[in-house]
Order: structure tokens, then sequence, then C-alpha cells
């Protein structure tokens, strides 16, 4: 495979984002070809389209106020992590633990990291969307056919740093199942099902970096992808019991709230703080 980075002004709210990224691509001659896939950051697809705030505009629940507390976290900020989270765990110092979309994520993907003093970018509203406008933005602009990822980064249990992952695809199939397929010895797989999305996206924001480097596309060439005109019938998201880890965040933490009495109410969601001894792993409250 091929990455090309490409380096863009910075992006500010409600900017032509794909007008920014033809322009930057024209800059560094970068020619997109059919079958590419365009990953962009979830950030810059945001700010463009005006989903960023003033959380010290943002007056704070009381719980809000105590979970701020409790991770040394702005009570605002806090405010706009539990307006957007399905559901809220826990957390560590500066993170705090939610499930958003189906989705384990630090702080509900709202960010103040490259946002102005005391703003914070929030996830695009409704990120398929935005990765279908991206690529038929492309299709009409340039005429050709790529596909799109929505790309964010996020921990792992039990590793230590970020990684990539894809928040929503667009014009191709996001993972490829080989159940059924043999391996080298014949034997049929049986739960194999690789997130071609995820990897891509993993790939793309190691160049993207997460600072000042004004990376926030990468076109990756020669993929392992065949292109569709629709939308993805394979999805990245798994249902909860059918999770691998379900065992961990279903019965563990049913049974922290119950047994131990942690837990809050945040409107209709449960609130389940971690242990109050300060520990380092993100994870643990679902442990």
């Amino acid at each position: 495979m091929q990455l090309f980075p490409i380096k863009t002004p910075l992006i500010k709210r409600k900017d032509d984002l794909v007008y920014v990224l033809i322009k930057s691509m024209k800059k560094a001659r970068i020619k997109p070809k059919n079958g590419d896939i365009l990953v962009v950051s979830s950030k810059v697809v945001a700010l463009s389209e005006g989903r960023i705030l003033n959380y010290k505009n943002v007056k704070p629940s009381e719980k809000a106020t105590s979970l701020a507390k409790r991770y040394d976290l702005e009570p605002g900020f806090v405010e706009l992590v539990l307006q957007e989270a399905d559901k809220v765990f826990g957390g560590v110092k500066h993170a705090i633990l939610t499930l958003k979309n189906n989705i384990l994520i630090a702080n509900a993907g709202v960010d103040r990291s490259n946002a102005p003093e005391n703003h914070a970018i929030l996830w695009p509203e409704s990120p398929s969307l935005s990765a279908n406008n991206i690529r038929k933005k492309f299709k009409k602009r340039l005429n050709v056919n790529i596909g799109v990822i929505i790309s964010d980064s996020h921990c792992s249990p039990l590793r230590t740093g970020t990684t990539g992952f894809a928040l929503a695809t667009s014009g191709f199939d996001a993972v490829i199942d080989e159940r059924g397929n043999q391996d080298l010895f014949g034997k049929k797989m049986r739960i194999t099902q690789r997130a071609v999305a995820d990897g891509l996206a993993s790939a793309a924001v190691v160049i993207m970096g997460e600072t000042d480097e004004k990376i926030p596309a990468v076109l990756i060439r020669d993929t392992p992808v065949k292109l569709t005109n629709q939308t993805s019938k394979s999805s990245t998201f798994f249902p909860p019991d059918e999770c691998l880890f379900s065992s961990i965040y279903n019965e563990r933490v049913k049974n922290k709230a119950v047994n131990r009495r942690l837990f809050w109410k945040v409107d209709d969601r449960q609130v389940i703080p971690s242990y109050k001894k300060p520990i380092e792993f993100f994870f643990t409250s679902i442990f």
C-alpha cells in the first residue's frame, strides 16, 4: 500500500472541508484515483459541521460537577460529555470512560486538544452521513470513485497509547468476513472477520499525528478492499451481547453497581464510577 499525507492550513469552523482537501492535494501533487481510500480525521469533519462549543458557557449539572471533581476535569466539559454519552462507566484522572455509538471511548468523543482555549470539539452528529457526503463530493468535483473513512483514535485495554479506528466508512465493505475460508492447513475459519477499515484508519493516524502536524487526512492506495456504490453492509460494530469482552463490561459492571452501591443516575443513564483509589488503567471501571 501507499499512503499520501495531506497537509492543510488550519481548518476552522464551517470551512468547506472537501474544497480545502482538494486544494491541498493539488498543491502537494496528489491526484486521487479510482479505488483509493481517503481517511479523514473526525475532528476536522466535526469542525466543518460546526460541532465545536465553548464549555465555559455550558451550565454543569450536579452530577457533572461531582464527576469533574473526581476526575480533575472542567465541570462544563464534563456536562458536554454527559450530554453526548450513551453510558458512563467511570474513568481516571482527565478521562471518563463512556459508551458512544456502541464504542467504548474516552469522554464520549468530546475533545479539547487542537481546539481553541476553553473549547471542545464533538464527534460529527452523523458520522456515516458525513462519510457519504465527502465521498459524493469527491465524485462530483473530481469524477473519481473513492472510499472514505472518518477516523479517530482510542486506547485499548491493557495497552499503552492510542491507535486509530474507523468511526464511519462509505463506499466499501469495512469488514472482510473470513468465516468458512480455509487456513494454511485446510481448517475452516470459524470466527475471523478482518476489520480492514480499522486497520487502514490506524495506519493513517500514525501519519496524521496527534498534535500540530496539520495532516488531517491521508490518501491510501492499493488497499485490499473493493469499492461499492452503496453504504457498507458490513458493520464494524458488534452487538454488546456478542462481543468477546461482554463478560467484563456486562456482569461485572452490573455487579459492581448493585453489590457495592457505587452508581448514580444521570437522566436515564447509569453512571458507574471507578475505584476511589486513583489508578492509571483507564478500563478499571469495567473490570
